[in-house]
């Protein structure tokens, strides 16, 4: 399964919602389960203190049973989280919509982040999509303001989903159950 390899944060076993993991890449043979457990409920965790991680990319795979979206960061420390529902996808930044291909929104919002350029990366944060989704039609990165990274994923439904922090390399993993 490519999609396995191109999600980058697959084969890593979870034991509990929130936790920092470490893990490497699954091999093509291995099936990919879901990190965390999933259900529709908003979830956040603070960021540590001082976090200073830009985010350098976006992937989208798909996998038996569910879709993965990673948020690649780069910088120091453990970033927080808040990811919710929405039914008008707001870009947080100047409080404007979103022009995002869906029936529902999942608001992906990474705190403890600072601007691209202010680590040397480039300030385009690149969305990779490896393939067809279930559940997942479009990704919008919608740029960074006061340590807070918006990310807006486009949906078929609202379903079920988990969010977990991988380290080595930082990402932000959210798994959306598919139908």
């Amino acid at each position: 399964m490519a999609a396995a390899v191109a999600c980058g944060a697959c084969g890593v076993p979870s034991s509990g919602p929130g936790e920092t993991l470490s893990g490497s890449l699954a091999s093509p043979s291995t099936k990919v389960q879901p990190l965390g457990t999933a259900d529709p409920a908003p979830k956040t965790q603070r960021p540590s203190e001082p976090a200073q991680l830009a985010v350098v990319g976006v992937r989208v795979g798909a996998h038996e049973g569910f879709d993965r979206v990673v948020v690649d960061l780069e910088g120091e420390g453990e970033p927080g989280w808040f990811v919710d529902y929405t039914s008008t996808p707001m870009q947080e930044t100047v409080g404007q919509p979103l022009q995002v291909a869906g029936n529902s929104f999942l608001n992906i919002n990474v705190d403890g982040t600072v601007y691209p350029f202010e680590l040397g990366k480039d300030n385009t944060v690149p969305v990779t999509m490896a393939g067809d989704t279930g559940n997942v039609i479009d990704v919008i990165s919608a740029g960074t303001y006061e340590g807070r990274s918006q990310i807006v994923v486009g949906l078929r439904s609202e379903l079920p989903y988990s969010v977990q922090v991988l380290k080595d390399p930082t990402r932000v993993v959210v798994d959306i159950v598919q139908k």
